[in-house]
């Protein structure tokens, strides 16, 4: 039977094949430290589990949910981002919740872009960008992100007769998969030149709470006049150790979260309230738990960044983020590389050309896996190279 157009130009999923392989090795005996996802290993506060499971009892929780978010939700959602970033959302147009902001990301495209029409994509990036393009049927113009600039995105680079058909620019910071984070200017720069040429600006920003040596990430939406042409994605898996609950949101430009919850209303039928109760107690957890839990991955990240420039495998030190990306030794692939090692010690990392060809020479190491397993990861790395 013959897949769809659309199927046959959607690439594999990288990570799902990681996966398979990790397990293939795992069968036949072999001990397999996986620093590939950015999937947090540190639990759910216990506080979120008893909101979960309380509501989870209520009978009137376990009926179809609203489709755009219960109440106490978009209010909860308004306040928090009120308290972090100072900016005011209007709960009943200019927010939205999603099943994680991955659903948000790949569907997006889908409510705001036709055949033909060009959505900007740095490179490298995060594969759903593109990956949901492709779903729309549209074409991804890909901007090369250089590392000399600090992975910002050259928009005076971009042609005019690309810029004519552009609907929508991706933005991503703090970076994944770099770690990279944008200065204000930039974000000025960005909301003029999409006011200029009438683009959507679509930043995703999943690693907002998670950032190091007193460095706090800020949110796009503070620049005047960012909800004309802008609209941003927040994720719960990252932010309060809750990935697979699968929760997110939608914040910003009122016309473009109506297109997406007009879509989404013809797909799904909303979040489980309990989960959505949950979701209403992490956002009240202190600022203090969120510095406690930052603190690990803090020291994680030092112990990574120390191990691989040690061994020549040059990586800066990320202000924000779960990796380190780090330059490939010489005379092999960022692909060869992972594959090598791997086979060579156990250690899985995602190579750079996972999130484009801009990826080429790096790879990316996660921080989300216990302390002492990361610790005989670094130390195999350390052995091998």
């Amino acid at each position: 039977m013959k897949m769809s157009r659309r199927m046959q130009n959607l690439p594999p999923y990288h990570f799902a094949n990681a996966a398979k392989r990790i397990a293939e090795r795992r069968a036949v005996g072999i001990d397999v430290i996986n620093l590939s996802m950015g999937d947090p290993d540190l639990p759910t506060p216990d506080e979120v589990i008893d909101a979960l499971c309380e509501a989870a009892h209520d009978p009137i929780n376990q009926r179809y949910p609203e489709y755009r978010g219960m109440g106490d939700l978009l209010i909860a959602i308004k306040r928090w981002f009120q308290a972090r970033f100072m900016v005011g959302l209007a709960p009943e147009t200019e927010i939205l919740p999603l099943i994680g902001s991955k659903e948000g990301l790949a569907h997006l495209p889908l409510a705001l872009l036709d055949p033909g029409d060009v959505a900007l994509v740095p490179d490298p990036y995060y594969p759903v960008y593109r990956s949901s393009v492709a779903l729309a049927e549209a074409e991804a113009y890909l901007i090369p992100l250089d590392p000399q600039a600090g992975y910002l995105p050259d928009l005076e680079s971009i042609p005019p007769d690309v810029l004519r058909r552009a609907k929508m620019l991706w933005l991503n910071y703090p970076n994944n998969p770099t770690g990279a984070c944008a200065p204000a200017d930039f974000f000025h720069h960005a909301v003029r030149f999409a006011r200029e040429h009438d683009i959507l600006l679509v930043h995703d920003m999943a690693y907002s709470e998670i950032s190091y040596d007193g460095y706090r990430p800020m949110s796009l939406l503070e620049i005047p006049g960012a909800k004309d042409v802008a609209v941003e994605f927040h994720s719960f898996s990252k932010s309060f150790n809750m990935a697979g609950f699968r929760l997110g949101f939608l914040a910003g430009n009122a016309t473009i979260v109506d297109a997406l919850g007009q879509l989404k209303s013809n797909i799904d039928t909303g979040i489980f309230r309990p989960i959505q109760r949950a979701a209403i107690r992490a956002l009240s957890l202190s600022r203090e738990w969120i510095a406690e839990r930052n603190a690990i991955y803090q020291r994680r990240r030092d112990l990574v960044v120390a191990t691989c420039n040690t061994v020549g495998m040059k990586a800066a030190t990320p202000k924000a983020g779960l990796y380190v990306w780090a330059a490939v030794p010489p005379g092999r692939t960022a692909a060869e590389f992972a594959m090598w090692l791997l086979d060579e010690v156990g250690v899985f990392v995602t190579p750079g050309t996972n999130f484009g060809a801009g990826g080429e020479g790096f790879v990316r190491i996660s921080l989300t896996v216990p302390d002492k397993r990361l610790e005989e990861a670094m130390a195999r790395l350390e052995r091998a190279v």
